[in-house]
């Protein structure tokens, strides 16, 4: 399955990743055809009662991985900073995980509010690659989402660290520039991950060079957006929406086909 889940970063189109929270919203989209299933922590921490990026959401996570992989689908989980500082707790974590079926994880660089040394999150990345070498290492670098001085020569800096550490993938999320798009998909030599820009478009980002695409936690947030408005129609008198699933298609989706 992890070989798929890398040939999927080169095809002739990016990989739509869409983020799940729980096992129904991944067996769902996995039922609607989605190549490959991701996971967002928001979601999961959100989801538990838990804050996010906090590294407080471990045992969460790992539970939910134990599900996902039931999919017929390869599935990558976020794994926020590694929920541990020391690297060989981290190899350990991913070790597991690629032990349950899973084909790849997220691993970031923001600590909080700052950015974590680049040289200590490339030694995480090489405990993870020694102790799980076929596993998916998705490095997510932070200098936009945590608005840096000069956010571009912060990522390329980062990201060619994080390439000679054995990274899989950079992922940079909060990047919606064009030009600055471009110049890192050029620069670096491995799949580059942006989440899903509405004012550039799936087609516009493959021309910059874009391999994958995640939607973050935006379906999370889309759904409890739904679940209130639902329940303010109910409520109020207003027309609720249509299409829902009926309670035995969800039901249903308990019941996934095997993986291949």
């Amino acid at each position: 399955m992890s070989t798929s889940f890398h040939a999927l970063h080169h095809t002739d189109r990016p990989l739509l990743l869409p983020n799940a929270w729980d096992f129904a919203s991944g067996a769902a989209l996995a039922a609607a055809g989605f190549a490959a299933v991701g996971t967002t922590s928001l979601g999961v921490a959100a989801g538990n009662g838990l804050p996010d990026a906090a590294g407080l959401a471990r045992a969460e996570t790992l539970a939910l991985a134990g599900r996902l992989v039931r999919l017929p689908c390869p599935v990558t989980i976020d794994i926020e900073a590694g929920f541990a500082t020391d690297p060989g707790a981290v190899g350990d974590l991913v070790s597991e995980l690629a032990d349950m079926g899973v084909a790849g994880i997220n691993i970031e660089d923001g600590r909080g509010d700052r950015l974590a040394d680049p040289g200590t999150q490339s030694e995480l990345i090489r405990a993870v690659k020694r102790r799980a070498p076929e596993i998916f290492v998705n490095a997510r670098t932070d200098p936009y989402w945590l608005g840096v001085d000069d956010p571009l020569s912060a990522t390329l800096e980062r990201a060619k660290r994080y390439t000679d550490a054995g990274a899989d993938g950079i992922f940079v999320p909060g990047m919606a520039e064009e030009e600055h798009i471009a110049t890192v998909t050029a620069a670096l030599p491995l799949p580059v991950n942006v989440l899903y820009e509405p004012a550039l478009g799936l087609r516009r980002l493959a021309d910059l060079g874009v391999r994958r695409v995640s939607t973050g936690s935006l379906l999370f947030r889309a759904s409890l957006h739904a679940a209130v408005g639902t329940a303010l129609a109910i409520r109020d008198g207003g027309n609720v929406p249509t299409g829902i699933p009926g309670y035995a298609e969800v039901d249903a989706l308990s019941h996934p086909p095997e993986p291949h």
